[in-house]
């Protein structure tokens, strides 16, 4: 493009910005695609975080989009954390792989078939340890279903043989240094009823979380996943169910580790805001009031229909996600983790993960990271389209071209 192309460019660019007026602190002001406002309020300025975002961030007012490379540092205090975090840091805190095996079997309904539950207390072990030794991830999610745990007595003590089985997991994470998420994996439900909503009490739910609590209570490095993906809930009751479980966790001797807070229809990043989990699950505080380590869970896939059944993936999901969730993080002054995204080993999820990672790494003052799915005991005949075991020390399609260069870049 030559020189009077490029004037012409920034020319045009600055009187669209004047057409549609500023755009608010924090707010989109250009990218592909983008159609609103490219000039910022009075104290914000446009900063191109990468090609597909640009945002108002404080610096001298009224700026139109720029190119430069070097971001604007700014100083952000969170309450959300203990680890500080700020929007001029290169890349998110996290980054990992889910360790799915002691959930399989288990439906959308919460019903758990336990024959095709498969032990990755061993193989799951030496994945975590390539990813970290090979990839430098540093998070994983260990997934496992309420029914395994407790050997189907709901309401009873964690089942010595089946929690023996998971804790080993747990600890083969623990000893490679990364952080681990542990996982109720049941959609908020036990064998079809949903809890605290004509299905389980959350009685029985709090006992579950109060032993694992008091178990890794001593672990600093254990993120406890209140439960994974609830759906067609009445999100005011699940909001009182959550609050009950973080009071559990924290009494149990957990003070200090994160807990991840799941909204309804999937916990869905697209939808988190809109159908008022957001507001409801921000209201969740720690017994003394604080909201220090509460951070939200959301889950965001890329093909046609945002559930990760499909090989291709037609979305960065930017757009109609992240960017409305990262604006909203912001005007709250809260964090979100990823523990679930995803595709398949495709170039058309290359295209599309490796823009949502850059998008995530951009934004890293609200999303501290994400853990795709899945390693863990699919099996090569079952021809899995996410699948993220790797063959020997050779990873996936999809993590060798994006998961792992977004990360170690």
């Amino acid at each position: 493009m030559g020189v009077l192309s490029k004037v012409s460019l920034l020319t045009l660019t600055a009187l669209a910005g004047h057409c549609f007026g500023q755009q608010t602190a924090w707010g989109q002001c250009g990218g592909i695609g983008w159609t609103g406002p490219t000039s910022c309020v009075s104290g914000y300025t446009c900063y191109a975080q990468n090609p597909y975002y640009s945002q108002c961030i404080p610096g001298s007012g009224g700026g139109v989009t720029t190119t430069t490379s070097t971001r604007t540092t700014t100083t952000t205090t969170r309450a959300t954390t203990t680890t500080a975090s700020s929007s001029s840091g290169k890349k998110v805190r996290y980054a990992g792989v889910n360790i799915a095996g002691f959930d399989f079997g288990m439906s959308t309904s919460g019903t758990q078939n336990a024959p095709e539950i498969i032990d990755v207390s061993s193989t799951g072990v030496t994945q975590m340890q390539h990813f970290v030794n090979n990839d430098k991830f540093n998070i994983f999610r260990l997934p496992a279903g309420w029914q395994f745990l407790l050997n189907n007595n709901l309401g009873g003590t964690l089942d010595s043989n089946n929690f023996g089985k998971y804790d080993r997991l747990v600890q083969g994470c623990l000893n490679t240094g990364a952080m681990c998420i542990i996982d109720v994996h049941n959609y908020a439900r036990w064998n079809g009823g949903v809890i605290g909503q004509g299905g389980p009490s959350d009685d029985q739910f709090v006992s579950l979380w109060t032993q694992l609590a008091k178990k890794y209570a001593g672990q600093s490095r254990i993120i406890f996943g209140v439960m994974n993906e609830p759906h067609d809930i009445n999100i005011n009751t699940w909001a009182a169910t959550v609050q009950k479980v973080v009071n559990a966790i924290r009494n149990a001797g957990a003070n200090s580790q994160i807990i991840l807070l799941p909204g309804n229809s999937y916990t869905s990043a697209q939808e988190f805001v809109s159908n008022g989990s957001g507001a409801l699950l921000n209201a969740i505080t720690n017994p003394g009031g604080s909201k220090t380590n509460l951070v939200f869970d959301v889950h965001k896939y890329l093909d046609s229909d945002n559930s990760g059944t499909h090989t291709d993936c037609v979305t960065n999901g930017i757009s109609a996600a992240f960017q409305p969730l990262a604006t909203w993080l912001r005007s709250v002054g809260r964090q979100a983790l990823l523990s679930e995204t995803g595709g398949g080993n495709v170039d058309s999820c290359v295209t599309y993960v490796c823009q949502m990672l850059d998008f995530l790494n951009a934004n890293n003052d609200v999303y501290l990271g994400w853990t795709s799915w899945a390693a863990g005991g699919w099996q090569a005949s079952w021809n899995y389209v996410l699948t993220e075991v790797p063959n020997g020390n050779t990873d996936t399609y999809l993590v060798q071209k994006c998961f792992v260069p977004k990360w170690i870049s």
